[in-house]
């Protein structure tokens, strides 16, 4: 791709995430509701809450959700939940309804303090599984 191409497709991009952004914020769009001709936006948020409750609740004895991080703080109708790896932390933000009583996992008051992870940390899910399991992935 050439250079002018590459910027052109970012700036699109960019423009196109504020656009969005700014009829959310004005109740013109719901975001959920986005697709990309295939799936929406609520539909694979929904199926990653559902696929990180399959983990959370294999591993119950590494998992946990809670209403409040570490310092106090949650954002307005959302909980944290988490799985510890080998590597760290693992964790996700879901809004308490319908979300909270997929996760049967045990309830902190708050958050262990976040390790600094990142959605690029993945992978340390990988560490939950034992080798010669079929992942060759793990990190």
């Amino acid at each position: 791709m050439a250079r002018e191409s590459f910027d052109s497709a970012k700036y699109n991009t960019d423009r196109t995430n504020k656009d969005i952004s700014n009829m959310k914020s004005v109740g013109l769009i719901n975001t959920k509701d986005i697709s990309d001709g295939y799936h929406t936006f609520g539909q694979l948020y929904h199926d990653r809450a559902v696929l990180f409750a399959v983990i959370c609740n294999t591993y119950k004895d590494k998992a946990w959700k809670s209403k409040l991080h570490d310092d106090g703080t949650m954002f307005d109708d959302m909980f944290i939940v988490g799985v510890e790896t080998p590597q760290g932390q693992y964790t996700y933000h879901y809004h308490l309804e319908p979300y909270w009583d997929m996760y049967e996992v045990k309830e902190v008051e708050k958050a262990p303090k976040w390790d600094g992870h990142t959605f690029e940390d993945i992978n340390r899910l990988f560490g939950l599984i034992e080798r010669g399991l079929g992942c060759d992935n793990q990190t």
